[in-house]
């Protein structure tokens, strides 16, 4: 009996319900267009490739709960870049893999991909692998033994997924890499369902003993850099998928476990890539905001506590106090007393850099003046 996809007979040919699918990807290539047009405004597109690029390595292996040292790999991107760090880390074998890994994939789009150039990623993935726990076929082909995704007990494992058999991996392999190739002419497939095809069909062949995860995801990287080589260095597909870590591994069990119509994959692939999107989008307007904010209030006398909430204020995220800040709060940020902090938020409020929110005494709270601003 057929328990997964690949023991169907051409299972490789995909289909899915294009009255579902088309008009997300419409949505995408209209946010991708409007990432593009907003990228052409003054946002150190150096300093935000680079970040882009950290915060996917470090989500991608954070999927499968690997730390990575984020100031060893900024500093192995930055030099790739032609970014100066205004306080340099000192690199490892691993950041270094890791960095040529994703620049290879985003600086040689027009590149064939052949296996040898998976075969090299793979190194670069496991440049500072510890031999001592688990022998694995570095730069090679997975063994002979069954590979299984399983949870649970030792003596009642739960199977999720079982990738196709050793022998004849070779053959499967070679079917992929013709088709990503072949696939990139292909006028009838659009690019962003290419993408989501590559991410299904390489992680369902699972060719390596470990590290399947991380190179599916820069595969798709490199599907999505073939596609638009400007636009992938501002969003990061990575992070959304960890922020949605459970339904990305629930998602693959499902579709692994079904037929060729791949509807549900495909929505939950584009779904997230609009969630990342959208992401960035946010981030540029907050940057394009800042930069005009400072612009426009570049004279002010501000003290130095006043400059570092006014900044957490235009960050925004987790820690830009999206509720406003309260005086306590500007205290303990500012490592002010409270009476300097009613000061000056006082004094902010009168140079209408900032406004007060509905709410009295202790509830006061501040926040940034967006009216002056066109």
């Amino acid at each position: 009996m057929q328990k997964w996809i690949w023991q169907i007979d051409h299972w490789t040919n995909f289909s899915w319900h294009e009255e579902t699918i088309l008009p997300k990807v419409r949505r995408i290539h209209q946010k991708i267009g409007i990432l593009l047009g907003q990228s052409q405004h003054d946002i150190a597109k150096e300093q935000f490739t680079l970040d882009t690029l950290l915060a996917n390595l470090v989500a991608s292996s954070a999927i499968e709960n690997e730390t990575l040292n984020v100031f060893s790999l900024r500093s192995s991107l930055a030099k790739r870049l032609g970014v100066t760090l205004e306080q340099p880390y000192p690199s490892s074998n691993r950041s270094e893999g890791l960095a040529n890994i994703m620049l290879d994939a985003l600086h040689s789009v027009k590149q064939p991909l052949t296996l040898e150039r998976l075969m090299q990623w793979h190194r670069w993935l496991f440049t500072d692998y510890d031999w001592t726990i688990q022998r694995l076929h570095i730069g090679e082909l997975r063994g002979t033994e069954p590979m299984q995704v399983v949870s649970g007990r030792m003596d009642y494992p739960k199977v999720h997924f079982e990738a196709p058999a050793r022998d004849g991996l070779e053959q499967r392999l070679d079917a992929f890499i013709t088709w990503f190739n072949s696939s990139l002419n292909d006028a009838l497939l659009d690019p962003i369902l290419r993408a989501g095809i590559t991410h299904l069909w390489f992680i369902t062949l699972h060719p390596f003993d470990d590290g399947n995860g991380r190179i599916t995801r820069i595969l798709t990287d490199l599907a999505l850099a073939q596609m638009d080589e400007q636009s992938i260095r501002l969003y990061a597909i990575s992070p959304a998928i960890l922020d949605k870590r459970k339904s990305y591994y629930d998602i693959l069990e499902q579709t692994q476990k079904s037929d060729s119509n791949i509807t549900a994959w495909l929505v939950w692939f584009l779904d997230t890539l609009d969630d990342s999107l959208e992401k960035t989008l946010k981030k540029i307007n907050r940057t394009l905001f800042k930069s005009q904010f400072w612009h426009k209030h570049a004279k002010l006398e501000l003290h130095e506590g006043q400059r570092k909430i006014i900044n957490r204020l235009l960050d925004g995220g987790e820690n830009g106090f999206e509720q406003g800040i309260s005086a306590s709060q500007y205290q303990k940020v500012a490592k002010v007393s409270k009476a300097t902090a009613t000061r000056h938020l006082s004094d902010l409020l009168e140079k209408n850099c900032v406004v007060k929110l509905e709410g009295r005494g202790r509830n006061t709270r501040y926040q940034i003046n967006r009216m002056l601003i066109p």
